[in-house]
């Protein structure tokens, strides 16, 4: 009778706090041991001479959404979660997006619908609040962070999903006495708006003036009206897809006051510049999104609070929006940049990018990118331990990565649903060659091992903020306090 149904055996074991030599005993889709010279198992995997890591939590994609404006994404969750499998991850949390109007219960329902016969792995969701009336936030808002939906996103920007300070602060309340979690899109919507009226009103339509338009100034003046909204309530927020120097100095700032803020920031931030929407034609279609690629310090800004503790986790916000009349174009071959789908691919090449560039350059150590890139997001959302490391009692969550493959990224040898790749071109060195989900072998040898509706669901316990027992205010307010920038 065999010991364990899977071992991994030889290779160099990293976490986010430690790298060792290791075997791997998997039983039931569990780690259950860990130690040199295991055996008796009904399969082996041979892992000498590579680098055994956590399997990529991609805690921030866009997958089978439809946007505000009623498009949607190319990838649903079979293509998805396939590409995302191939990339080296064995969780996502997309969103399950609320639109003006809709019950969240609904929505839920229909994600599910979604999700559930197609995704290859596990899988979790992120709620989107655009619609936060009473009903939403006295009952079921509460109701589904009791049932395991404990992050939800917030737009400070888009008109149709936009809330405002007031609403915000409602939001950020039931976040703190439910222990959710509550992710923002930090960018001044009004600043945006009276910036792009004026480029159009001038005749600038091309793509490279959407980056004009969501000026850096934007995401700072809100990224910091967020963590004061933030501080007021006493609860945690992450701010997502960080994109410039003065966001992420406002986020390093509030986190050295001790403040419960987390930033997250993407590869279009450190690989693509303003300069790519600025492509021939339409090309620079393909660049857009919100916040968009600014220039060469910033990057260098973006890769030091890699470093530094600014950004925990480092996601793709991957948001597929084919280059045709069913994605970018939607709106006519010759969009004005107001009217282009906001959004870049990257689920398959988060990991390898930032492992190549970042690793094998040395702007980051192997356990700093595990951290960045599955645990600390695990831990945010929920899900550690289960997820997010390599440890007994861990889901046997496992990616095998060759660290000397070299590979050029083409557009053709994605698993997406996609017709380009941002990143065409770029030589990477190292790669995740055998992905294991739960303890199943769902990539090898560069095939899928596994069948659409494999993945499942991953309930997660509330508990991130303090909660608050009663009342309707957030904090006990001394009406002697002189309020102000110091209210707590």
């Amino acid at each position: 009778m065999s010991d364990f149904d899977l071992i991994v055996s030889g290779g160099t074991i990293a976490t986010a706090s430690d790298t060792f030599q290791s075997d791997i005993g998997i039983t039931n889709g569990r780690i259950v041991a860990l130690a040199e010279g295991l055996n008796g198992a009904k399969a082996t995997i041979n892992a000498a001479g590579k680098m055994v890591l956590p399997g990529g939590v991609e805690a921030h994609c866009h997958i089978e959404q439809e946007s505000a404006a009623g498009i949607m994404t190319a990838d649903d969750y079979r293509s998805g979660s396939i590409s995302a499998a191939f990339g080296g991850n064995t969780t996502i949390i997309p969103f399950a997006a609320q639109h003006r109007g809709q019950s969240l219960r609904d929505v839920v329902k229909e994600y599910h619908a979604r999700a559930a016969p197609k995704s290859v792995i596990d899988y979790a969701f992120h709620l989107i609040i655009s619609d936060p009336t009473d009903q939403v936030l006295g009952q079921e808002l509460p109701a589904l962070i009791m049932e395991g939906y404990t992050s939800f996103k917030v737009y400070m920007t888009y008109e149709l999903l936009k809330i405002d300070d007031r609403q915000m602060l409602d939001v950020l309340s039931v976040a703190r006495k439910h222990g959710a979690m509550t992710m923002v899109h930090a960018e001044n919507n009004d600043v945006i708006d009276w910036l792009a009226a004026r480029l159009l009103e001038a005749g600038n339509t091309a793509p490279k003036f959407h980056a004009m338009s969501h000026a850096r100034i934007a995401e700072s003046e809100a990224s910091s009206r967020a963590i004061q909204l933030a501080r007021l309530v006493d609860t945690p927020i992450l701010i997502v897809h960080v994109s410039t120097e003065e966001a992420a100095t406002a986020i390093l700032s509030a986190r050295n006051k001790g403040l419960k803020i987390f930033g997250e920031t993407c590869p279009q931030y450190l690989f693509l510049t303003a300069d790519d929407l600025d492509r021939d034609g339409m090309d620079g279609a393909k660049f857009c999104c919100s916040p968009p690629p600014r220039d060469a310090n910033d990057q260098e800004a973006i890769w030091r609070g890699l470093k530094n503790d600014t950004f925990q986790v480092f996601s793709s916000d991957h948001a597929p929006y084919r280059f045709d009349d069913t994605g970018k174009l939607n709106a006519g071959p010759n969009p004005t940049f107001k009217k282009i789908a906001n959004g870049v691919p990257g689920i398959e090449l988060r990991l390898p990018l930032l492992f190549s560039e970042g690793v094998g350059k040395g702007q980051i150590t192997i356990n700093e990118f595990i951290a960045l890139t599955s645990t600390n997001a695990a831990k945010i959302y929920g899900l550690h331990p289960r997820k997010g490391t390599i440890a007994v009692g861990s889901d046997a969550d496992i990616a095998i990565w060759d660290t000397k493959r070299e590979v050029t990224v083409t557009h053709d040898m994605l698993h997406d649903n996609m017709d380009y790749t941002p990143y065409e071109g770029m030589q990477l060195t190292g790669w995740p060659e055998i992905v294991i989900n739960g303890g199943r072998v769902i990539v090898e040898d560069g095939d899928l091992q596994v069948s659409p509706g494999s993945g499942r669901f991953l309930e997660r316990k509330p508990g991130h903020a303090a909660a608050v027992p009663s009342g309707n205010l957030p904090l006990e307010l001394d009406p002697n306090r002189n309020f102000g920038a110091d209210i707590l």
